[in-house]
């Protein structure tokens, strides 16, 4: 049995105990009296103190049975801790042991299995894996440990200790799951490790295993935790926006052997003057709620710095979210209004995961900038189905490739998608774009395509265009 069962059960017996405490009281209190005067009459005190007794008993019973009710401990399908009841027992946790270690195991492949087997299918691995993690751990002579269901198919441990204990048990486990079915239900199961030597705080310790999580998934390196902690981050990312304290890099992109625009990148500069690349800042913003905020103000320094100072024409991404946020269209169409100059000057870079439903108020949305002389790239052909999808229904300028295919064009197939999706792009007046040419090699195999513009090394380094001047 698991230790969130066994904490579900102690606590409907402690509620059931106390449930009950009035009425021993009530008994007791009545033995007591009689035997105290069994030769005597009872006084009409007694009974008047009895009866409101027990009325506030009664009314005590079914208070503690609501409050019960309001409290949940484990989780309905998976039978561990709730999310909140994990949360509260990790903080106890942690401030109790020095040393402490947060493991998160994900089931990748749960919405592929709600969707052909069913929910109930679904349902059942929840169950069974929970099951089959914790007898794992117990081989390990591991038990009593806190597991909790915080979303979809991830699940988060605490053990005691630091996670250097429990690394290769992780590793090992994530191999193991390979040959773990239920009901002939493969199962996809990865994992992601931690401690309080990143943080004693439980909501950046979970933040920080999705990310690693996410790190071990594409390969791909993020910031290091160990430089700055989350707390820290967090405040140099809110002086830097209150601040407006950026440096602004940019490359050449080219279109044959002229430059046609040029790509910017944001750093934000901290307290002590040095920069913040976005793999460590834009969780945080996205995390405070300062988006918006964040997208306005870099749109701000373009404007009103760079393409004053005669910088070309400049792309730079924004967040689909930011753009259909109704302050911030009404800022920028007021700022580009404003400002004339960068008419057909600026391209926005756009790039989401979901597909956004309602095309046509996107697309509303899109005319509006496009009247301004806003250009408008999708990014990330052929990676995600979004951008696809995006490119179909929407009225843009151009699509950027994924550089999946530009870092593995060697493999005769990625040279045939891109030549592929660049005959659709242009045949529909689109205009197509790779980045991360990185040798003459690459730049040599991707010039027959008849690829609109190129991007990388290979063609430019990187310039800073604009530092703020306080910095």
């Amino acid at each position: 049995m698991l230790l969130p069962q066994t904490k579900e059960r102690e606590f409907r017996f402690k509620l059931a105990l106390r449930m009950g405490l009035p009425i021993f009281a009530l008994i007791l209190l009545l033995l007591s009296t009689t035997l105290i005067s069994s030769s005597e009459k009872l006084s009409p005190v007694f009974y008047f103190e009895a009866i409101l007794l027990l009325v506030f008993s009664i009314y005590f019973i079914f208070y503690i049975i609501y409050s019960g009710f309001s409290v949940k401990i484990t989780d309905s399908v998976s039978q561990t801790f709730t999310r909140e009841y994990l949360y509260r027992y990790l903080k106890k946790e942690i401030q109790k042991n020095r040393d402490y270690t947060l493991i998160l195991l994900s089931i990748d492949n749960l919405n592929d299995i709600n969707t052909r087997y069913g929910l109930q299918n679904g349902d059942k691995v929840l169950f069974e894996s929970a099951q089959y993690l914790g007898e794992y751990l117990k081989d390990k002579n591991i038990i009593n440990f806190p597991m909790g269901h915080i979303k979809g198919g991830d699940f988060i441990l605490g053990l005691r200790g630091k996670k250097e204990e429990y690394s290769a048990i992780l590793d090992i486990l994530c191999l193991k799951s390979s040959e773990f079915k239920i009901d002939d239900i493969e199962i996809n199961i990865s994992g992601a490790i931690t401690d309080t030597s990143f943080s004693d705080n439980i909501n950046h310790l979970v933040e920080n295993l999705f990310e690693i999580q996410e790190e071990n998934k594409t390969k791909k390196s993020i910031f290091k935790s160990d430089e700055i902690s989350p707390t820290d981050l967090e405040s140099y990312v809110i002086r830097a926006i209150d601040s407006k304290a950026v440096t602004i890099v940019s490359q050449d992109v080219y279109e044959n052997e002229t430059v046609a625009f040029k790509e910017c990148f944001i750093r934000l500069n901290n307290d002590e003057g040095k920069m913040l690349y976005p793999k460590a800042y834009l969780k945080v913003i996205n995390r405070l709620g300062l988006l918006v905020e964040y997208d306005l103000m870099v749109l701000e320094k373009i404007v009103l710095n760079c393409l004053r100072k005669d910088s070309g024409n400049l792309a730079l991404n924004i967040s689909p979210t930011s753009l259909r946020n109704a302050s911030f269209l009404a800022r920028t169409k007021e700022l580009l209004q404003n400002n004339p100059t960068a008419s057909g000057k600026i391209i926005f870079i756009l790039s989401e995961v979901e597909y956004y439903s309602n095309i046509d108020k996107y697309n509303t949305i899109l005319y509006s900038l496009k009247n301004l002389g806003v250009k408008i790239a999708i990014d990330r052909i052929g990676s995600l189905h979004t951008s696809f999808l995006y490119m179909r229904d929407l009225d843009i300028d151009i699509v950027r490739f994924d550089s999946f295919y530009v870092k593995h064009i060697k493999n005769p197939k990625n040279i045939n998608i891109i030549d592929g999706f660049n005959k659709i792009a242009q045949s529909n007046g689109i205009k197509t774009w790779v980045k991360m040419v990185e040798s003459k090699e690459i730049k040599e195999t991707l010039s027959p395509i008849g690829i609109d513009y190129m991007q990388g090394k290979e063609l430019a380094e990187l310039n800073k265009i604009y530092e703020d001047e306080k910095i």
